[in-house]
């Protein structure tokens, strides 16, 4: 593990102790909890990004009139 060190204002300082304290973590814990869901959600969308687009139709087909789409009889 590496330690760094983050600077933040008086007011930012004080509420990330007091949620800390609430989770029963330390604020180092509770950044760091932070940085991995940020990374896990960045790669996740850097992998979803990477993927060719889907098409919504097959060749040939042609795509649903609007009625058709918002045709709500069926939950009636």
């Amino acid at each position: 593990m590496k330690n760094i060190t983050i600077t933040l204002d008086d007011k930012t300082a004080a509420w990330a102790r007091v949620y800390a304290a609430k989770r029963n973590t330390s604020v180092s814990s509770l950044v760091a909890e932070m940085l991995q869901q940020r990374m896990k959600y960045d790669q996740a969308m850097r992998r979803f990004l990477a993927k060719a687009p889907v098409k919504l139709n097959r060749p040939r087909k042609r795509y649903p009139a609007r009625d058709e789409l918002h045709d709500r009889t069926r939950l009636r």
